[in-house]
């Protein structure tokens, strides 16, 4: 079940002579109802503590709905990082979790349920939902209960046209006059001429209309029809347009497309399927309309065709070039094992980075006589359900997606692409808070599938696997030292030799300002990367240096212009800006830390009249006119990376990108350098000017990138710097947090977690800590951090499993693989 316990023992489903549907989804008695829940294994048939009988298999065990060496490989990091299976699966599985079935209950044959009522089941098949689901539950619990399951197809309500002869009576004929022949004796003459007239002109529709016709007045026509001249009669109507226009173009969706349509007023059309001449109906629904593969153009050389020079390892890597390039790289393996009938899964961090591979590969399926899928949640729920079913049954073998493409039931899964690998955005921030690439590597294990890292820059636990580097895009970069005078010369001849130390101009320096005018005079368009959201990293009394601060957590509250407001970060909390400051009483506030409000404010001084636009995730403009091509500049946080490169981009701004280094973690210079290849790669044919303005110039990860060394040169020294402090992957980490509403109770557990792990034989370069958070108080709680550091795996969960033998009196969160700050 999607809940945050362990795997539950279960008894199969009375009657159940197969085996183990691993990987099936069952509906078990919980808590009065039926939940789904996912089998993930056979339970100790000996045991005593089995909770209840499933009730019903939803699916067939020949198509599960998880790959059982899916489900091996899931539960098999469960394990290791000591964290419930529901909770596991609760993050992965993104679809399932609700079936549609009909459900059918009557008594068992021979039963008197009166002791739980007067309206209980009887003998004959009813429909479940008559029935309180805790009354139903009470009668299963006594085995006293016949339940039948049968699959609810999805459907939908249209307007359809009847035929012609099942459109009533009432409606497609009308009342008429009509002569009688031979003419009745004893009509006076105007009667006769009348009735004459009656019997050329033809039918009509009242009296009225008749003597009008006739030029007599009612009471002659009234005569007649008194005298057997004329009688009533049913005449077939013409079919109404709208009717025909329905019957022609099929079903609509609503009556309003119906009248949309035929052309006809709403009032019109609903008139008409009131009298008969429509209905509505449920008609199975059509599949959703799902992503469609990319299309290579004519005489495009897809690298379907190429020959494959990529390693044959169960571990390997491709880095470097940009990401059309590397998908050209990866296209014959993935050819080959598509045509073998083999599967070929494909995760991606973020959309961005999933749609770009989705452009490079999804054109190989059809190649290989199969389809290609996307899983994300950014498709709709019928959308996820129905590219389920497709991959399920074998029809897509080639599946692109997120992290819950990892759950996907590929079938003979034979090659696991993780791209960008060290990307941060794999991590799940709650819940199990696994790191998406470890899992895939686990389940690449369980299922004997080859394992691929693929990306700008390899991950620095990923340069000891085998693997291919392709060259870098070219880099045009020029930094802006704010440490060091600007006559150094090493600066760059953007420099201006006339500035004194320090005076280079802040937020923007005079360099990157002189390139955003030219930017401006040339009709071009730049992005320029701000390091937090917001106006400012915080507003500070100018007299007494004093900081407003949140009310929950032992952070800084950001400034926010566009609100004039003052906002947590971390919990949502948010108060406008005092009139003055509540130490001193001093009403002026000093801003420091810009933040994309400021930043942009700032360009649109220095550019009057050229469009700026923001990007962050309080404020997103409409990036479209510079998608097509209009000049302008966006500031934004890394978010700018989520979207499409503008196609006239000619300048990419870091502000300060000590942001990124000033973490407390070690991978911080990693994701530095990271960040600047992405950016290097971000327009997909040329390289814009990059200027980073920072304190560190001097800084490897930035000065590797200015040298056009490698992909490979970065990570490879990095992971010779790890080898000597004992840091992945040359070890297994794990952050335990262990949290209180006070203080104090939550620094003892956490000592007396830190002695219970000596106690087992932990060693001093095992366990490091404990101590505060570097953010003292989060929303309210006092976490404190151990860092666990184990030689592999194994020793890691037997260090874990020290936590599951006694309760701890305070929150004890365990994080296996942290990022992000320790």
């Amino acid at each position: 079940m999607a809940l945050p316990i362990p795997a539950l023992d279960f008894a199969p489903p009375h009657g159940w002579t197969g085996d183990v549907p691993v990987g099936c989804r069952v509906l078990l008695p919980w808590r009065g109802e039926l939940t789904v829940g996912l089998v993930v294994g056979e339970g100790d048939p000996r045991a005593a503590h089995r909770l209840r009988d499933a009730v019903h298999v939803l699916d067939d065990p020949v198509a599960p709905w998880v790959t059982p060496g899916t489900v091996a490989g899931v539960c098999a990091w469960a394990r290791e990082a000591h964290v419930p299976a529901g909770l596991v699966w609760g993050d992965l599985l993104g679809v399932g979790w609700e079936a549609a079935y009909r459900h059918r209950v009557r008594a068992v044959p021979g039963a008197d349920l009166g002791f739980f009522g007067a309206t209980v089941p009887g003998s004959v098949w009813t429909d479940a939902l008559v029935y309180p689901p805790a009354l139903l539950d009470a009668i299963r619990e006594q085995g006293l209960l016949d339940e039948a399951f049968a699959p609810q197809p999805r459907t939908v309500t249209v307007v359809r046209a009847r035929e012609h002869s099942a459109v009533p009576v009432a409606a497609r004929t009308v009342t008429v006059l009509r002569a009688v022949t031979p003419v009745p004796p004893g009509l006076t003459s105007r009667q006769a001429g009348a009735g004459a007239w009656l019997a050329g002109a033809g039918e009509q529709e009242s009296l009225n209309a008749w003597a009008r016709g006739a030029g007599v007045s009612g009471s002659v026509v009234t005569a007649v029809l008194n005298a057997g001249g004329a009688e009533y009669a049913q005449a077939e109507r013409p079919p109404p347009p709208a009717w025909a226009w329905l019957l022609e173009n099929g079903p609509q969706d609503s009556v309003s497309a119906w009248a949309q349509g035929a052309g006809v007023p709403a009032s019109a059309a609903a008139a008409l399927l009131a009298r008969g001449w429509a209905e509505q109906a449920e008609v199975p629904a059509p599949p959703p309309p799902l992503p469609l593969p990319a299309v290579p153009e004519e005489g495009e050389v897809t690298g379907a065709d190429l020959p494959d020079r990529l390693p044959e390892a169960p571990v390997w890597r491709l880095h470097g070039g940009r990401a059309a390039s590397r998908f050209r790289v990866l296209a014959p393996r993935v050819s080959r094992l598509l045509s073998q009938g083999r599967g070929v899964l494909v995760l991606a961090p973020d959309h961005a980075t999933l749609r770009r591979a989705w452009a490079g590969l999804s054109g190989l399926a059809e190649g290989a006589g199969t389809l290609a899928a996307q899983v994300g949640g950014h498709l709709s729920g019928v959308q996820r359900a129905a590219t389920w079913d497709l991959v399920r049954t074998g029809e897509a073998r080639l599946v692109v997606g997120s992290m819950h493409a990892l759950s996907a039931p590929v079938a003979d899964l034979a090659l696991v692409i993780v791209l960008e690998e060290g990307s941060d955005a794999y991590k799940l921030l709650s819940g199990s808070r696994a790191f998406v690439p470890d899992v895939a590597a686990c389940v690449a294990r369980a299922q004997d599938a080859a394992l691929a890292y693929v990306g700008s820059v390899p991950a620095v636990e990923s340069v000891p696997h085998p693997g291919a580097e392709l060259p870098p895009p070219r880099a045009r970069l020029h930094v802006v030292d704010y440490a060091a005078p600007p006559e150094q010369p090493e600066l760059g001849p953007l420099s201006g030799v006339h500035l004194k130390a320090g005076d280079q101009g802040y937020p923007l320096s005079h360099d990157l300002a002189r390139l955003l005018r030219q930017v401006q005079e040339r009709g071009r368009q730049a992005a320029l990367l701000a390091p937090r959201r917001g106006y400012s990293a915080l507003l500070r009394c100018p007299s007494c240096e004093h900081t407003p601060q949140c009310r929950n957590c032992d952070v800084p509250l950001r400034f926010h212009q566009e609100t004039r407001q003052l906002t947590c970060h971390q919990c949502g909390y948010h108060e406008n800006v005092p009139d003055r400051c509540d130490v001193c009483g001093e009403q002026m506030w000093k801003a420091r830390g810009p933040g994309t409000e400021w930043i942009a404010a700032e360009v649109a001084r220095l550019l009057p009249g050229f469009p700026v636009h923001r990007l962050d995730r309080d404020h997103q403009d409409d990036l479209s006119a510079l998608h097509a091509g209009a000049p302008g500049v966006v500031v934004g946080t890394q978010l700018l990376l989520s979207q499409p490169c503008p196609p006239e981009l000619a300048l990419v701004g870091v502000t300060l990108a000590d942001t990124w280094l000033n973490v407390s973690d070690f991978r911080a210079s990693e994701r530095y350098h990271r960040l600047l290849r992405q950016l290097t790669e971000w327009h997909p044919s040329r390289a814009p000017m990059l200027v980073v303005q920072t304190f560190q110039a001097d800084h490897p990860a930035l000065k590797v990138l200015g040298s056009g060394q490698g992909v490979l040169a970065y990570p490879a020294a990095e992971e010779r710097v790890r080898l000597e402090l004992g840091y992945p992957p040359h070890a297994r980490l794990a952050q335990i947090e262990v949290a209180a509403r006070e203080a104090e109770r939550a620094r003892v557990a956490a000592q007396e977690i830190a002695d219970a792990l000596y106690g087992a034989g932990a060693t001093e370069l095992e366990v490091l800590g404990p101590a505060p958070s570097p953010v003292a108080r989060l929303r309210g709680v006092y976490p404190y951090h151990l860092l666990l550091r184990a030689r592999s795996d194994a020793r890691l969960a037997e260090l874990l499993g020290v936590l599951e033998r006694r309760s701890w009196k305070a929150r004890v969160r365990v994080d296996v693989n942290p990022r992000g700050g320790l």
